[in-house]
């Protein structure tokens, strides 16, 4: 869907973050890490319902996330650092809505719930996929430079940090907002789960 645009976008800023880093010593990997230890600041943050500073945290994470990917192509992409960046991205997503959760638990259980409950359809199905496309030599078409083989879907990095950004502009409206990205998710993972299977069959 929209990642095709804004990778386009933030291409060249995220390149010239990466080369500005890459003389200092600083690997993807630690990136990668340093990354996920920013988000999971926002865990706090929406606990105690200060929607704006966990909305920082969220953003510098997948500022993070570029820039790790961004390095890795000056360094040499791995097969390490990209089981680590898609590790520890699925702890992040699905801390997110946890976070809302535990803010609020008599409005948003379910619907928290639900959207954790349909991250794991988008992350098992691709991931399943992306064994078997390495094993039978499968060519990535799309993401030629990544270390896993990346299914397109409804629901994609662009369409999952805008759902995160609504979250804490409209937190009053989280199980609403919920419901209707978990369901492109299913929807995703639906359709991840009929061609991955066609095509392997």
């Amino acid at each position: 869907m929209l990642d095709s645009v804004s990778i386009k976008l933030i291409k060249a800023p995220l390149n010239i973050i990466a080369t500005r880093l890459h003389p200092y010593g600083i690997t993807a990997n630690q990136v990668t890490f340093t990354g996920f230890l920013i988000g999971c600041l926002a865990f706090p943050a929406l606990i105690t319902e200060h929607y704006f500073i966990a909305l920082f945290f969220i953003l510098l994470n997948r500022i993070c996330d570029g820039v790790d990917g961004a390095l890795a192509r000056i360094q040499g992409i791995t097969d390490a650092g990209g089981f680590l960046d898609i590790s520890l991205d699925f702890l992040f997503y699905s801390l997110i809505p946890f976070g809302f959760v535990l803010a609020n638990p008599e409005q948003n259980a379910i619907a928290g719930a639900f959207l954790i409950y349909a991250f794991i359809g988008t992350g098992s199905s691709f991931l399943a996929f992306a064994v078997m496309a390495s094993k039978r030599g499968i060519e990535n078409p799309v993401y030629r430079n990544k270390s896993l083989y990346y299914m397109s879907g409804l629901t994609e990095g662009t369409e999952t940090i805008a759902c995160f950004i609504l979250f804490c502009l409209f937190p009053q409206h989280f199980a609403v907002i919920a419901y209707i990205f978990a369901s492109a998710c299913w929807f995703t993972t639906f359709t991840r789960i009929y061609s991955g299977f066609n095509t392997l069959k």
